[in-house]
């Protein structure tokens, strides 16, 4: 485990390096209730970069992360490709905190963070498009990230297909990666190229 004193003893570059050698070492910038979510919430650093290097397609490419959490993809996601502009969006204000605490610390500029629903979110701004199954809190029995949202079978459907026509409405050649969706909210024009990680992992390049 990398610790905060090792950190001191390295160069600026190495130091953000160790922040991102592996999944532990990352969650120690986060208080450890936020680490403790990780696991089923928070995506894994090979899954980022793996995206990440996915949704780079030219210098200045934006994508937004559709329920970006305490920033974890979009942290990562700018460490690996420092030429594209991570956006993340956060329905939770708390969680969004975290993000930009940790984004203070790793002093990473081509990223950002929005406490705001994705309904208020203008897609038009963003290029491409990270998904890791957000509304799936709406199904799920256990391992909530809290209890202070609403949760519904009606919600996951509302935003699924409020999603749906968002990526309906985007130019072709926009590209779209999703981690463990049940892909209720992908138009049929965007065509599977790609998958990895047991199927769970998936790239999509609207045509």
């Amino acid at each position: 485990m990398v610790t905060f004193a090792a950190m001191h003893l390295s160069t600026p570059a190495e130091c953000l390096d160790n922040w991102f050698s592996n999944d532990v070492a990352f969650h120690e910038l986060y208080p450890a209730v936020i680490s403790q979510l990780a696991r089923r919430h928070w995506t894994p650093l090979r899954v980022a970069r793996k995206a990440a290097a996915f949704l780079r397609t030219g210098k200045e490419d934006r994508v937004l992360d559709i329920g970006s959490g305490v920033g974890k993809f979009c942290l990562a996601a700018a460490h690996a490709e420092p030429t594209v502009q991570f956006t993340g969006v956060e329905l939770r204000p708390w969680l969004v905190e975290h993000a930009r605490i940790a984004q203070q610390k790793l002093g990473l500029k081509n990223v950002r963070f929005l406490a705001a629903n994705i309904k208020d979110v203008c897609f038009k701004q963003f290029d491409h498009f990270y998904f890791y199954n957000s509304f799936y809190e709406n199904l799920a029995e256990s391992e909530k990230i809290d209890q202070e949202m609403p949760c519904s079978l009606e919600l996951f459907e509302r935003y699924s297909y409020y999603l749906y026509k968002q990526l309906a409405n985007r130019p072709a050649g926009t590209r779209l990666v999703t981690y463990h969706s049940l892909e209720t909210e992908i138009p049929a024009d965007f065509h599977l190229v790609q998958t990895e990680i047991n199927g769970y992992l998936k790239y999509w390049i609207k045509v």
